[in-house]
């Protein structure tokens, strides 16, 4: 059975919310056919104030400044976006496509959670 791309963006957000991050990175990797970047924790040099997380072009890396940040689904959304936005070594996306593309996928979440 395939997804379409609203529950595609559904499930990423769900399985972010139910725990599952190193799923939903999988999942998006698949679905934009890209490599699947690695999760952690902790912080880069020089990168540390108010920041939830950060994508490493060098790394491949999504680092998040807490644990808490891998289960928010707009952090590791943006995230992704600029790891996809990376492929072929330039980023090419800024921070507000990364927040755009984020919150879109938790919109398609909401309308295929229905009203509450």
């Amino acid at each position: 059975m395939s997804l379409t791309e609203d529950q595609m963006k559904a499930a990423v957000v769900a399985l972010i919310l139910d725990t599952r991050p190193e799923e939903a990175i999988t999942l998006l990797s698949k679905w934009y056919r890209v490599s699947q970047p690695k999760l952690g924790v902790g912080v880069y040099e020089g990168r540390t104030k108010g920041v939830a997380a950060v994508y490493s072009r060098n790394t491949r890396k999504i680092l998040a400044a807490n644990r808490e940040y891998l289960y928010d689904p707009f952090v590791i959304i943006h995230e992704f976006y600029h790891h996809l936005r990376s492929v072929g070594g330039k980023h090419r996306g800024t921070e507000k496509q990364a927040d755009k593309f984020a919150l879109d996928f938790i919109a398609a979440y909401r309308k295929a959670a229905g009203p509450r």
